[in-house]
């Protein structure tokens, strides 16, 4: 999941576990990697992302709103996604998606799959039973996608969790995803996003400097949590090798004989030519 094709789907199948927010804390981060970003919101009653992000001038992001009641609302999404191959694609999901993920998901994952397009999911959790009820029936619906199970930091400590925690599901999440707990923000700072609906880029600048400094903090919290799964991993030097700096060593010229300890370098000798003999001609 590290170029311009992923697909990035925001779920948990119900409201108030934190979609938007990780949603805009997702689009920020992608931004501010220089990436060409799709964001589409699926939630048409309450747009509050699609309103945030719109009104940002920026050459790199477009920003749509897309239903997915139906089997047509799961078509013009895949459209929509086709149309721009170079942007990844960030999907937050409505709530109410839960029957239509079940009954048409297969039909998207084929259809990535024929567009070359990796999906990954981010589901955002509390700490209730239903929760990972809800997890586990998505897994079911999409058993070959990577999902990232996201702990809402707002909801408690990660070891508060004890029900995901100890859960089979996690063991299953974990086989190719990971467990993520998305930092807690303070409440100033969504308070300022969510009453203006602004993005994080837009409402940087704006804000007084205590929570602009919150935002900050918080930001780069968010930004070591996608670092975890969305940044190509540093090749591992094995135990006693220098690591390589990437330059090769200049290669003699062909008939060059090569210098160092076991071939010292010598005076060249002319062809033909013998060596003066001072007694010559005396």
């Amino acid at each position: 999941m590290k170029d311009n094709s992923s697909i990035y789907y925001i779920g948990g199948s119900k409201g108030g576990v934190g979609k938007s927010l990780f949603a805009f804390a997702l689009t920020d981060y992608l931004l501010n990697k220089n990436r060409n970003v799709l964001l589409v919101d699926t939630d048409t009653d309450n747009p509050d992302v699609f309103k945030a992000h719109d009104s940002l001038t920026l050459p790199n992001l477009r920003c749509e709103m897309n239903a997915l009641d139906d089997a047509d609302g799961w078509a013009e999404l895949l459209d929509t996604v086709q149309r721009y191959p170079e942007h990844a694609v960030v999907i937050n999901a409505a709530a109410r998606t839960k029957a239509s993920t079940a009954n048409y998901g297969e039909i998207m994952q084929g259809a990535l799959r024929e567009m070359r397009r990796e999906l990954a999911v981010f589901w955002l959790m509390n700490r209730h039973r239903d929760s990972v009820e809800l997890l586990h029936s998505f897994q079911q619906a999409f058993p070959d996608t990577a999902i990232h199970a996201c702990r809402n930091g707002c909801f408690g400590e990660p070891e508060r969790f004890d029900l995901y925690n100890a859960s089979k599901t996690r063991e299953a999440i974990e086989q190719t995803g990971k467990t993520l707990d998305f930092p807690v923000v303070a409440n100033r700072v969504a308070d300022w996003l969510y009453s203006r609906r602004m993005s994080i880029r837009a409402a940087c600048p704006e804000m007084p400097f205590g929570t602009r400094a919150e935002l900050e903090r918080w930001r780069g919290r968010c930004a070591n949590m996608f670092d975890r799964v969305l940044t190509e991993p540093k090749p591992e030097t094995p135990e006693g090798e220098p690591e390589q700096s990437g330059v090769e060593p200049e290669k003699p010229e062909a008939g060059t004989p090569a210098t160092g300890p076991e071939n010292p370098e010598r005076e060249p000798e002319t062809a033909g030519t013998e060596p003066e003999n001072p007694e010559a001609g005396a």
